[in-house]
């Protein structure tokens, strides 16, 4: 099932000359010459949420989902010599000429005051911009250039700057720091798929998942994303690459350097990327854990044991495929729930292996960074991970 964001970037917003970047802000002048703006989003889905039916995407398993925060903590925003460095190997560049240094907390669940990439309503915050290359001895930028640019997501820190954090988000961040995470989502699912929907055996009792399903997940995930791909450049990315790689910088206008965080990799079935999404994992593990009409919270270590190749409810019953939408837009599987780690062992140690539906999720969360958008990064993770 091939998800189409309504976040893509339109090709009408493209520069028309060159590698430029398009869709630059309203107050463009030449005072704004070289000068690189740098912002986050965390684009429609983490403000608006998920809704069922009519979604885009959407749970196809019949959930609507939306999030009270989506806290997280970026930093060290980079621009290196040599994108292309090594075609086969995106992760490869030269050294760093310019650095924006946080840490900043942002919760992107509240939209911002400029306008996002996606266009549209979207809307990004601002976090900051340079007008020269600082680690190069204060060098103007080249426009004839592509930088790769670069980002991280860092454990939570009490010398973070609060971008945009209110009273709840402040309560929460001192848990993320006391906890280390680096990403917490609150939020609330809800059961809506009716009553039609197809199941991969009809003889499992979906009716005994709760309907309202509360979740809190906390993430301890730091991780680097270098040398992303930039969905504003014209032209074709290498083999196996959506688009070309970096950053270029206008001469007569800001360029725009949007951080993309994207909340649906929380609930991929698989490591590839715009997998469908799925809730019924997650409610399944209260199955026989509540009273009827019971709000339970879910949390990441309710999964935490649970088998990728046998996913199962909280009565260790192997739990079947869901499909709530029309069949023409996504084909049920056969048998059980099995997440696809496309090839990653799912036994060994954490450093080689996918070790349970727990380590799935945050393995498919510590992808979620992107650059304009859908711009692809290399992912250097910073914890006990498969590469």
């Amino acid at each position: 099932m091939k998800i189409i964001r309504r976040s893509a970037f339109p090709l009408a917003l493209m520069a028309s000359a060159g590698l430029g970047i398009g869709a630059c802000s309203s107050n463009d002048d030449a005072s704004s010459s070289s000068k690189v703006q740098f912002t986050v989003s965390g684009e429609v889905l983490a403000y608006d949420g998920y809704s069922f039916p009519g979604g885009d995407p959407e749970f196809v398993d019949g959930w609507e989902l939306h999030f009270d925060r989506v806290l997280t903590t970026v930093d060290k925003i980079t621009l290196s010599e040599n994108p292309d460095k090594v075609p086969t190997d995106q992760s490869q560049t030269d050294g760093v000429v310019a650095e924006l240094d946080g840490p900043w907390a942002v919760d992107l669940h509240k939209q911002g005051p400029l306008q996002g990439k996606g266009g549209g309503n979207e809307t990004a915050l601002p976090l900051g911009e340079l007008t020269n290359q600082n680690k190069n001895g204060g060098a103007n930028f080249d426009a004839t250039k592509r930088y790769a640019f670069g980002f991280d997501v860092v454990p939570a820190s009490a010398s973070a700057q609060q971008v945009n954090l209110d009273s709840a988000d402040v309560a929460d961040y001192q848990d993320m720091i006391t906890k280390g995470y680096t990403t917490l989502v609150v939020g609330i699912a809800t059961f809506k798929g009716g009553t039609a929907c197809t199941s991969s055996d009809p003889s499992y009792d979906f009716t005994q998942l709760p309907k309202t399903v509360k979740f809190r997940f906390g993430f301890t995930i730091p991780t680097n994303y270098t040398n992303c791909q930039n969905p504003d450049l014209k032209g074709d990315g290498f083999a196996g690459e959506e688009h070309p790689r970096g950053v270029t910088i206008l001469e007569n206008q800001p360029t725009v350097a949007q951080l993309t965080l994207h909340t649906d990799h929380i609930f991929w079935d698989s490591v590839e990327h715009d997998s469908p999404l799925h809730f019924d994992h997650i409610a399944a593990h209260f199955v026989g854990l509540l009273s009827p009409g019971g709000v339970p919270t879910a949390e990441l270590s309710d999964l935490a044991g649970v088998s990728v190749n046998s996913v199962t409810d909280g009565k260790n019953a192997p739990l079947p495929w869901r499909s709530c939408v029309p069949a023409d837009t996504y084909t049920l599987p056969s048998g059980h729930v099995t997440f696809d780690t496309k090839g990653i062992p799912t036994s060994g140690d954490e450093n080689t292996a996918i070790q349970d539906v727990s380590e799935f999720i945050r393995y498919n969360t510590s992808t979620m960074g992107h650059l304009n958008s859908d711009g692809l990064c290399a992912v250097k993770r910073q914890y006990p991970s498969p590469p």
